[in-house]
Order: structure tokens, then sequence, then C-alpha cells
């Protein structure tokens, strides 16, 4: 049983996610408390195994719990988020410091019925996750001045695609704040809700030397820039004459998922072969998996991430099984092969 504790000052959030998770076979409610300083007694009672977290909340903001939760007492943490800009930007912050997933708060009696079995299975891949004690905070930095550059098809630059799900926010933050500004294209496939990509993007390009933005359909892709697709559609490659350009569809989900990984690896296979890196981190489900052996076909390289730094293992363990992946890194290892792969160096960063 997934001993589900639920932390929301809300008595109708309350009532809807306690009456979810005693509606589930394999879950039971460990408690239902109005604000974070009575959950840590509660969790030091109860030893629940999933934490629902309310993004805003009294005496103690959902962040300034959650920082404390993870250096204290790790536990999986699923987030309620409102769909306010301030909201995704706090989500996307919890994200950063260890929450597993979360979830935008049902704005009708309609919408919380419909979400019940999507927020049961939040829960389930929760109660999966590998989470770890976390130290504190990095300290943050401006990035330099940044000049992108159009990357032409007909020449050998290459073009970098990355998927992920559950944990992939924190494992992208880890990856790409590594990276410096003159690396080639990145197409970032991340499983993530409409409202919550453009927050992610800001928060990336704020604290990345290379440029983060949210990828716009018929933009030609250029060096130092990464491009997250937008939450809900799919972010595919296309070549054309002056060179690779991005486009965003609503082509039905794969693996259930808009956007998906396959369709952004499958893209990349016809559109830049052998000049594709394709890097699949953390995530449950397997999509990317099967679009992995298509691109070592055409001579690309594949890389996934190992089971002892992924959040869920799901998807690269997809995709390993498929005979598509080349290499098998660890998180903290991705970022120097991808400069390696690509051919650059990472300058050294004031006060490190």
């Amino acid at each position: 049983m997934i001993r589900v504790l639920v932390i929301d000052d809300s008595a109708v959030m309350r009532s809807f996610l306690g009456r979810v998770i005693d509606s589930q076979p394999d879950m039971e409610l460990a408690g239902v408390v109005s604000d974070p300083l009575l959950a840590i007694e509660r969790i030091r009672q109860r030893a629940p195994d999933v934490v629902t977290l309310d993004v805003e909340m009294p005496r103690m903001n959902g962040l300034d719990f959650l920082r404390t939760l993870m250096v204290a007492r790790p536990l999986p943490v699923v987030m309620i988020s409102s769909l306010t800009r301030e909201g995704a930007d706090t989500t996307v912050r919890a994200l950063e410091l260890g929450a597993v997933d979360y979830f935008a708060k049902p704005g009708s009696l309609e919408e919380f019925q419909a979400a019940a079995g999507e927020i049961a299975e939040k829960i389930r891949t929760a109660a999966q996750a590998r989470v770890r004690r976390r130290s504190g905070t990095r300290a943050e930095r401006s990035p330099a001045a940044r000049q992108p550059h159009l990357v032409h098809s007909g020449g050998s630059a290459s073009v970098i695609g990355i998927g992920a799900s559950t944990g992939g926010v924190e494992a992208l933050r880890e990856i790409l704040a590594e990276l410096p500004g003159d690396m080639p294209p990145i197409l970032v496939s991340q499983h993530m809700l409409p409202g919550f990509t453009g927050a992610f993007a800001r928060r990336l390009d704020a604290i990345c030397e290379i440029c983060v933005k949210e990828a716009e359909d018929g933009e030609q892709v250029r060096q130092g820039v990464a491009y997250i697709a937008p939450g809900g559609r799919h972010l595919v490659l296309a070549r054309r004459a002056a060179g690779y350009v991005i486009g965003i569809n609503d082509d039905p989900p794969i693996n259930r998922h808009r956007p998906s990984v396959d369709a952004l690896f499958r893209s990349m296979a016809a559109a830049a072969g052998i000049n594709a890196i394709a890097v699949i981190l953390t995530g449950m489900g397997a999509d990317g998996a099967a679009a992995m052996p298509e691109l070592r076909r055409v001579g690309a390289m594949t890389i996934a991430q190992d089971e002892a730094s992924s959040v869920v293992f799901g998807m690269p363990r997809q995709a390993i099984a498929t005979g598509g992946v080349q290499e098998v890194l660890a998180l903290g290892d991705m970022a120097a092969r991808l400069r390696e792969l690509a051919g650059r160096t990472m300058a050294p960063r004031a006060g490190r």
C-alpha cells in the first residue's frame, strides 16, 4: 500500500484528494493537514511514502517546506499548482528542489472528476521515484552575453535532442547549466502541461550560458540555443534549404504524450541523420524508446541516463532494451560528454 499524506490549506482540495486516494486499491491515506508545520509532526508519526503539497500555504510556503524536507527527510513529493504565471514559476522551482511531479488544480467539479485517474497515476509514479537528500541550493549566476548562430543543414553541425519526463526538470537543469554558449542547438521534449513550459524555459535561461526558450513553429535553429517543446504540443525538426527549422504541431499524442520524445527523435533521424545526438533521461514509461534504433541506424549518437542517477528509470530502461542506445551515462557525466561530442570546452566559472 502507498501511504499518502495530503498537505493543503484548501478544505475542498483536501477532501477531493482524500477521496481519490481512498478509492485506489493500492493506496492508503496517511492523513490530511492544512499547513506544513502540522505536516512535520504527521510525517514523524505516520511515515508516508508520498506527499502531495500545495504550492501556496499559510505559515510556511510550499517551497520553504519542500526545501526543509529534502534536506532533513527526503520523500517523494507531488506539487499542487495553480495555472497562473506565478504558480507555474513556483512549480518549476519546486521541481528543481526535488519534487517528483506536479498537477494543476482543477477549476471545476467536472475537471476534478476527470483528473482523478491522472492524479492517482502521478502518486504511483512518485512512490517508485528515487529521491536524494539535499545539502542546500546552488549559487546562481548571470549568463554571459550570447550571440546565437544559424546552423545550416548542409554542413556538419550537430543537433542535440533530449527527451525526459518525471525527474527531467532537475536533470535538464543540471545538464544545460554546464554547457558553454557555443553548443550546437538543443531540442528538448520534456513531458509538461501547457502553461508551465514557458516558466521552465525562463528559469533555465536565467541560469544557463546557452539561451533557453520555448520553441516556436517555423523558426530556424541556432547554435547556443536550447528549444523547449511547448506544453501539450509536439516539437519536431525539419530540413529546409536555408538550414534546420522547428515544427510545432498538434498531431495526436504518442505513447499518451504530447510533446512526445519519439516524435522529436524520429524527426531528428530523418532531418539530421548522422549529425544527430539523442539523449533520453529519467521518466516513467517508454516514450523515446522506439525511435532509438532508428537513430542508431542512420548513424546518430544515442545516450541514455543510468539507473542509479534516474529519478524513474522507465524511459531509459526501455530505450536500452531496444538495443538502440550506444552509451549509458550517469547524469553527472552527461554535460561533459555532450561537450566532448560537440568539440566544445567549458571555461571555468567565477567562484567555482
